[in-house]
This record gives structure tokens, sequence and C-alpha cells, in this order.
């Protein structure tokens, strides 16, 4: 069972709550389940900012509520239907932040080690060529990730139609502030035609998300059944 809703909030109000970037909503968004307030986060969202006003989404496995900041109106609560996944084209609208990680090196080029040996964690960039971006999404639709655990690969279970137009915007700058420090993610709205490849593991990529940054607001799929 999951859950999407979509909060539509005033800018104003948002002033008012102190709501100022995306690490704000990542804190404020948990108000939607108060009933667990130490559980892991196991929900995705998606945050678009429009003339003074905010429209946010949550896709749960857990039943969202409105939180107070949020108006009567301004809230929408629907339950996924078993068979919404059960269709073999969507057209979708994602919002990701594509980066790829760049190895630290020293200065004869050697890769640095941590004290364990192991190699230090690589340095994330965002991409911003269209044909890198587009490169990574279509990748993302073969392998999502890989498992910590096992180090195996785990299928996207969809492809990108290339017979229909895949619209890329430019990569925006989403600037927060996190306990003193500063910090951006690259915002990168991709919309077209996917096709399902895998029906459990492109169910798991809907639930899961695409890409890094999920906890501020990325990785989150809006999908419409289309027929080709």
């Amino acid at each position: 069972m999951s859950w999407l809703a979509r909060l539509e909030v005033d800018a104003e109000i948002a002033r008012v709550e102190g709501i100022r970037d995306s690490y704000d909503w990542h804190k404020r968004l948990w108000e939607c389940f108060p009933a667990a307030p130490d559980a892991a986060r196991d929900f995705l969202t998606r945050i678009d900012t429009l003339e003074g006003a905010f429209h946010l989404w949550i896709l749960s496995k857990r039943k969202p509520v409105r939180p107070q900041w949020c108006h009567t109106d301004g809230f929408a609560l629907k339950e996924i239907a078993s068979s919404f996944l059960s269709h073999r084209y969507y057209a979708f609208d994602l919002r990701a932040n594509p980066v790829k990680t760049i190895v630290q090196r020293g200065s004869n080029g050697e890769t640095l080690l941590r004290h364990n040996g192991k190699r230090q964690c690589g340095k994330r960039v965002p991409l911003v060529k269209p044909e890198e971006l587009q490169a990574w999404l279509v990748q993302k639709g073969k392998i999502r990730c890989r498992d910590q655990a096992t180090g195996l690969e785990v299928p996207g279970g969809f492809r990108i139609v290339e017979e229909k137009p895949l619209e890329i915007s430019p990569m925006v700058e989403s600037h927060f502030r996190k306990k003193g420090q500063s910090g951006y993610h690259g915002g990168v709205q991709f919309r077209g035609i996917l096709e399902v490849t895998d029906r459990e593991a492109f169910t798991a990529t809907y639930k899961a998300g695409v890409g890094s940054a999920k906890g501020f607001g990325f990785g989150m799929l809006l999908l419409a059944p289309v027929k080709l």
C-alpha cells in the first residue's frame, strides 16, 4: 500500500513558519507523520516553487496527515491502487539530483586512502551537459543503485522511450543551510515517456526514488499511464 499526498502552501505562510530552503522542508514534512517521529525516513518528497506558493508532493507507505501549517483546502490525499503500476508505458516528470563521483587523488595522482585502507569517499559534482544528463537517466533505468551489503547491482526496471521527446531542463541550484553550514543540490527536471522492462524492479524504483538527495525533495517519479 502506498499513499500520495499533495500540499499547496502559500509562500507567506512558509515565511511565517520559518521555512526558507529545502532543508527546512526536509524537517517540516516529518510533521505529516506524527505517530512515528523517530522512524527511519521511508517517504519521498518533491518541492515545486511556484509564484507566491509551494506545491509539495509526498509518496509514502505510511498514511500522511495534514500538518497545521497547511490549509485544509491545500491538502489532498489518495491511496495508490496496486493496478496503477501494472501499465507498460508512463509519461513521467522527475526532478532529480544527477551527480557523478570524482575519485580523490593526491598530488602525484595516487588514489587517497582512509586509515583503514579503503578508498576515500569521492567528491560528488553535478552533471550539467544535456548528453551527460540523458546518459545518467538511461543508466538509472538499467541500474538504480548498488546494494551496499552485497555489492550487487539493483536494476531500475525501465527504459526511456527514445522515439518520444525527452525534455531536460537546465540545472538549477537549490541552496540550503544545515547546522550552520551552507550547501546546495543541483536540480534537473526530466519529462518524457518510459517503458517498464521489469515490473518488480520498477515498482521498487518508484517507491525508492531515483538518484541522490531524496530527503531534500529529489528523486520522486510523477507518473501518468499512456498508450503508445
